[in-house]
């Protein structure tokens, strides 16, 4: 079994006459939490989209566990889970009845077991038989991640999964993440925050006009930012700084 989950090679997407995706090549491996990072409109949710086969590119190759997005968009499919943006959960139904229903959509022979299970795994057993409405930020989402985990899948797209949290509530995220991490998911998630990659990223790209300008782990990353200048303490630079001083030096060329 190869230690490569997902593969992207010269990915490219336009919309009309604009480049959104100019070249991308990302490489994550199994059991990684790889961050893609970048402003408002840099491309990483189409490259999601992609991903997860639900927008065809215009030149380059991507496959995810093996499988071709574009030649074998069923495989993949059946490898993924994908949690938006915005949260997909029922708030008529309760925490459990979410989770009964995509168990049922997919085709799991015990529904109610998996469904028990995953709520006690994200700490939502008390919750359980509350309409998923009166839920806070922080439980809406972990239940939508729950979801996201019916059938198993070995690869979780997160895209930008704590936009709109309150700081607890990003942070009951955060520790889910971890979670699902160490059990050996391989995850890639989008995000604006730097400190959100900073926190829970084994590796970190920066996709910036179209392309990836800076990929891997935060100290060598580091290692691209202006030595510090060393005064009575050598001060470390934050993801912040780096992500600028990059994208600064990039568009001073």
């Amino acid at each position: 079994m190869t230690e490569t989950a997902i593969q992207v090679k010269d990915l490219r997407k336009s919309f009309k006459d604009t480049e959104v995706l100019k070249g991308v090549d990302i490489e994550v491996r199994r059991g990684e939490i790889f961050a893609l990072l970048g402003s408002n409109g840099a491309g990483k949710t189409t490259t999601v989209k992609i991903l997860s086969t639900l927008l065809r590119p215009d030149g380059g190759t991507a496959s995810v566990c093996g499988f071709d997005v574009q030649r074998q968009p069923g495989k993949v499919q059946q490898s993924i889970s994908l949690t938006g943006q915005f949260a997909a959960v029922d708030g008529i139904l309760t925490g459990r009845e979410n989770l009964v229903l995509i168990a049922k959509l997919r085709s799991i022979s015990d529904p109610a077991q998996v469904a028990d299970s995953l709520l006690e795994r994200f700490g939502l057993r008390d919750a359980a038989n509350r309409r998923a409405g009166t839920y806070s930020g922080g439980m809406t989402r972990r239940l939508d991640i729950a979801m996201s985990l019916v059938g198993t899948p070995p690869v979780i797209f997160l895209d930008e999964p704590t936009t709109g949290l309150d700081p607890e509530g990003r942070l009951e995220v955060w520790k889910t993440i971890k979670e699902l991490a160490s059990s050996g998911v391989t995850i890639l998630l989008t995000t604006q925050y730097l400190e959100e990659a900073e926190q829970l990223a084994d590796k970190i790209a920066i996709l910036h006009g179209g392309k990836i300008i800076a990929n891997g782990t935060l100290e060598e990353l580091k290692k691209l930012f202006p030595p510090a200048q060393v005064e009575y303490i050598e001060k470390q630079p934050s993801l912040e700084e780096i992500f600028l001083a990059i994208i600064g030096k990039k568009e001073g060329n």
